[in-house]
């Protein structure tokens, strides 16, 4: 890795990005516009989140990122990582069940927050 900064980091960002997504986001697109700062902070928390020698491979990080935004209702990281996803080659039934796992977790979620109402139509009950 260089120590020599790059002249244009917001360029070499959307470099990468376009080669690990094949596009870069509108939303990154517009705050590189406005706030260079803040994308080169948020990749900088990318570097630290994904690291190189990380753990889980490629395909795995893509398929949890993938889970992530649809669990947290992220449009633009879903299309993203969607994007990934189909240029690392990650077949389709993978893909797939990410989207089952993660409707699961939130219908999970409700019944999670529910937990009050059971607990006091529980007290009625009788």
């Amino acid at each position: 890795m260089s120590t020599v900064p790059d002249a244009n980091p917001v360029q070499a960002i959307f470099e990468q990005m376009r080669k690990g997504m094949g596009h870069v986001p509108p939303a990154i697109e517009k705050s590189a516009l406005v706030d260079p700062g803040l994308l080169v902070e948020h990749m900088r928390m990318r570097a630290y989140t994904l690291p190189v020698d990380g753990a889980l491979d490629e395909h795995t990080r893509t398929l949890v990122y993938l889970a992530a935004a649809l669990a947290g209702t992220s449009p633009a990281c879903v299309q993203a990582m969607t994007a990934k996803a189909v240029r690392q080659g990650i077949p389709a039934a993978k893909v797939l069940e990410v989207v089952h796992i993660a409707r699961f977790a939130m219908a999970s979620r409700i019944i999670g927050d529910a937990e009050p109402i059971f607990d006091a139509l529980a007290g009625q009950a009788g």
